[in-house]
């Protein structure tokens, strides 16, 4: 029988990746800033592009587990950024800071907070509900970004 501890840690580390996708840190080592807005063979994002919407939506998403007044961004504009890349290096620090520090927050609510109450705004959604929503989504868009990175060159496995 798994317990609610084995089901938080489970949580936990996949939100990090490195199971069924790999962890984003490692794909975002493998990319220089020069390149990240790149759109290889006609694809319709760049690597930037593709990183902001999983940062914009794993935010959105913790926002939704926490906020007592959250509000919905408008979908599906919001979640994609209006430009191929950056305008500077330091903004792209600053989203990855930003997409890890978010996440570890996720992590904190997967070992602390309860699971399986309603977030406050929502209509039912739990937060396991969120977690793995993210964790999907993250995954989903991984996959993207490591075709992104082997049509540029960038990675070969």
């Amino acid at each position: 029988m798994i317990n609610e501890q084995t089901i938080r840690s489970l949580l936990k580390k996949h939100l990090a990746g490195g199971e069924a996708f790999i962890p984003l840190e490692e794909l975002l080592s493998e990319i220089t800033f020069e390149r990240i807005g790149e759109r290889p063979y006609n694809l319709p994002y760049s690597f930037y592009e593709l990183f902001y919407h999983i940062a914009f939506a794993q935010k959105d998403i913790l926002k939704f587990c926490v906020s007592e007044d959250y509000t919905a961004p408008n979908w599906p504009d919001a979640y994609w950024p209006d430009k191929q890349r950056p305008k500077t290096e330091s903004e792209w620090k600053q989203l990855k800071q930003e997409y890890l520090d978010d996440r570890k927050q996720l992590q904190d609510l997967a070992e602390t907070a309860s699971l399986t109450e309603t977030v406050p705004t929502g209509d039912g959604q739990t937060l396991m509900r969120e977690l793995l929503l993210v964790i999907e989504h993250t995954a989903y868009h991984t996959g993207q970004l490591v075709v992104v990175l082997r049509l540029l060159g960038l990675k070969g496995s």
